[in-house]
């Protein structure tokens, strides 16, 4: 009997720890050579240099000219969520057509101003519309304009209160 009491005191033998420790330093050991590897260009390529010596032409911008526009202030209504619209932009112009275009300016803001007054609030209001309404005034503009002569329109302001 005191042998078996023996026996049920030690219990199951515990394990060894050394298969942990020796996995946990093999880990960090890769670990470290593959940053080492990636990070002195030995795997994937040479990152760390760039080629600065590559002194390439760079192309000049084109002629082009900003001529800013007047702001607008259109009045929306009684059904709209808001009351103002407030708007302000200009227009991309080459060069050797900026007088020409700036001679058409009144013409241009009374397009401008009343295609918004004609558009539903709640387009108005809508955050995703501003492209479909950008690119119907540049439509109307490049009409009242002449082809050719303005590039794009660039909204500055378009503000509702």
């Amino acid at each position: 009997m005191a042998d078996e009491e023996e026996i049920e005191e030690e219990g199951p033998k515990k394990k060894s720890k050394l298969p942990l420790i020796i996995g946990l330093v093999l880990a960090l050991a890769g670990g470290g050579g593959g940053f080492y590897a990636v990070q002195s260009g030995m795997l994937f390529g040479d990152h760390a240099e760039v080629e600065t010596d590559s002194h390439e032409e760079v192309a000049a911008l084109p002629d082009v000219t900003f001529v800013p526009m007047e702001p607008l202030i259109i009045n929306l209504g009684k059904g709209a969520q808001n009351q103002y619209l407030r708007f302000r932009a200009e227009l991309e112009v080459g060069g050797e057509y900026q007088e020409e275009v700036t001679t058409l300016l009144p013409r241009v803001m009374d397009i401008l101003n009343g295609y918004l007054r004609a558009v539903d609030t709640h387009d108005l209001e809508d955050p995703n519309a501003l492209i479909r309404l950008r690119t119907q005034m540049l439509r109307r503009i490049q009409i009242v304009t002449g082809e050719g002569r303005v590039k794009d329109l660039l909204i500055m302001e378009f503000v509702l209160n």
